[in-house]
């Protein structure tokens, strides 16, 4: 997203046919109340994704003006550098993937209870438009707790979403911890985690 000729084919695709249904349903979720919500880049699957990602909040990156506007791998902050350098690593491209978050409205804080509450309806409005949905893939504490609250909702639903895998956030600090060995091994689940998305794609 810093280079200006990406950025704009991002823009001038912002409701091609693949991401115009979400990217409705991100105007219609834009209010007063909650606030501004990024748009999904035209770069990933979109409705035709066979993955949801899911992460905790939008970050400085997906903002208007300072930033993309959109949530996308290709934003030009170290998280999405990290989770695009991963999902190359182990043959999952942009295509394969639309990106969410337990909390879709911009905070950029963690949220909180009720918060993650507000996240279901949304989240669900989402599934139902990516009817090709195959892997829910959980990165951080927030995304979990964001679906455990859609599974008591909504169970019959998350069960049609297909396979789930939950590991650490993408950000450094997810891996911030005293203990060198705890650091080693949130990174192994980490790449562990990735790999199992992989292969239910069957890319491993």
């Amino acid at each position: 997203m810093a280079e200006s000729a990406f950025r704009a084919a991002q823009e001038a695709d912002r409701y091609a046919a693949h991401v115009k249904p979400i990217n409705e349903l991100v105007d219609s979720l834009r209010d007063e109340t909650r606030g501004w919500m990024p748009h999904v880049a035209p770069l990933h699957g979109g409705i035709n994704a066979e993955v949801l990602s899911v992460l905790r909040d939008p970050g400085p990156a997906t903002q208007v003006g300072s930033g993309s506007g959109f949530l996308c791998i290709e934003n030009d902050d170290p998280t999405a550098e990290r989770q695009q350098t991963m999902f190359e690593k182990v043959g999952v491209l942009p295509g394969d993937v639309t990106p969410w978050n337990a909390y879709p409205w911009y905070i950029n804080a963690a949220p909180k209870a009720a918060q993650l509450d507000d996240g279901v309806q949304p989240l669900i409005d989402l599934l139902d438009l990516m009817t090709k949905v195959r892997v829910v893939f959980l990165q951080g504490n927030d995304a979990r707790n964001g679906w455990a609250r859609l599974v008591k909702r909504y169970p019959a639903r998350a069960r049609r979403a297909g396979t789930v895998i939950a590991t650490f956030h993408p950000g450094r600090q997810a891996l911030f911890h005293p203990d060198p060995d705890v650091r080693q091994a949130r990174a192994e689940h980490r790449e562990a985690a990735y790999r199992q998305l992989a292969g239910a794609l069957g890319r491993g």
